[in-house]
């Protein structure tokens, strides 16, 4: 497939309101499309079916699938896309400076005076357009960041969903579980050496110690890796890898419950965190914060050597694969507005001020891609 095909197969399922869904994964030259073939609204909670999964922040809501056999599959290998449209787009409305120092020091006397340890506050930011193109903004978006997952997710009875996330939640490869943490926020200059504060390395110990503590009872041979420093766009992070092997009888939905939503993008306690942002943050994330990727699908097959089941030259599936992003570095499409949703995470040492500046450092991410 050509890459205007590839392209063209993509506006026109848009431009006939069918679901679809085009990415690239981190420092991957391949962009996949699925094409719905009709414009059902498939959802799952057991995640045992095989498809792409879009998922909310809160799972008490409906986690969206596109299934496999309800898709049209392609694939093209390209390094660069051209990007010649302008979007005209206006400033970011950056407004309620007061109302989330005010969220930001609630959540410092919370966790100062209670059970938790950090809650992840966020917020959503306006970017009027005159013009709607979500494929272009994907292609600017593939150029951009290829260390990030880079997706843009329709589905004309839910709504248009663009990111470029560089949080993987878990990558599953037969019985081999990988995971990350990633936490701590600053913006990357070229000509400046990073230096991270004491906060910022047990934000993450925090992540990490969870993530660990909560794979212990489906996995063993857990491996946590050094800390490293990774760029995301005009940002860098705090990342460790873990890796460790699934025990028998453990589901791909036991692993989704037990790591979703991550302390980078809740808190600790994970309850404790999620009550007080469903309570205090006063909007909806919807699918800020959800994750989204490959469930269950089928990576390969081997001859079966097993005379007394081998008819016909059977095959069989050795294994199955599922890749999940969390859904940060995200906007929403809407109303000839994009909405950008950005968010940081509160210790008892956070500066509210300090979070508020964090936050509009984020918001450049998605809204940079905007202003070309």
């Amino acid at each position: 497939m050509t890459v205007d095909s590839f392209f063209e197969a993509l506006e026109n399922q848009y431009k006939n309101k069918l679901p679809f869904v085009v990415y690239s994964r981190p420092v991957d030259s391949t962009i996949k499309c699925w094409l719905q073939d009709n414009n059902e609204l498939y959802t799952t909670s057991d995640f045992s079916e095989s498809g792409f999964a879009f998922a909310p922040f809160n799972l008490n809501d409906d986690c969206v699938l596109l299934p496999q056999e309800h898709c049209q599959h392609h694939q093209l290998e390209v390094s660069e896309l051209d990007t010649d449209h302008n979007f005209e787009a206006s400033s970011l409305i950056n407004e309620n400076k007061e109302a989330h120092i005010e969220l930001v020091s609630k959540g410092v006397s919370a966790i100062k005076s209670g059970n938790l340890e950090k809650v992840v506050l966020s917020r959503k930011v306006e970017k009027p357009l005159k013009s709607s193109q979500p494929i272009a903004i994907f292609k600017r978006l593939f150029n951009a960041y290829n260390n990030a997952m880079v997706y843009c997710w329709y589905h004309p009875k839910v709504g248009l969903w663009l990111g470029a996330t560089p949080e993987l939640l878990f990558k599953v490869e037969g019985k081999r579980l990988t995971t990350i943490s990633l936490a701590g926020t600053q913006s990357y200059s070229q000509n400046e050496q990073i230096f991270w504060t004491p906060k910022e390395y047990d934000e993450q110990q925090i992540v990490t110690d969870y993530i660990v503590e909560q794979i212990e009872p489906y996995t063993n041979q857990i491996n946590v890796s050094e800390v490293d420093t990774v760029r995301a766009g005009n940002l860098v992070h705090l990342k460790t890898y873990i890796r460790s092997n699934i025990k028998e009888g453990c589901s791909v939905k036991s692993i989704i419950n037990t790591l979703h939503p991550t302390p980078a993008v809740c808190g600790f306690p994970k309850q404790e965190a999620k009550d007080f942002i469903l309570k205090e943050e006063n909007y909806n994330r919807e699918f800020y914060t959800g994750f989204l990727g490959e469930l269950n699908l089928k990576t390969s097959k081997t001859r079966n050597t097993n005379r007394r089941n081998v008819e016909n030259n059977a095959y069989a599936v050795v294994k199955k694969h599922s890749n999940f992003y969390v859904n940060l570095r995200c906007l929403q499409l809407k109303d000839d507005k994009a909405l950008i949703y950005v968010g940081g995470g509160i210790t008892k040492d956070s500066v509210p001020e300090n979070e508020w500046i964090e936050t509009v450092n984020k918001t450049k991410t998605m809204g940079n891609v905007l202003d070309k």
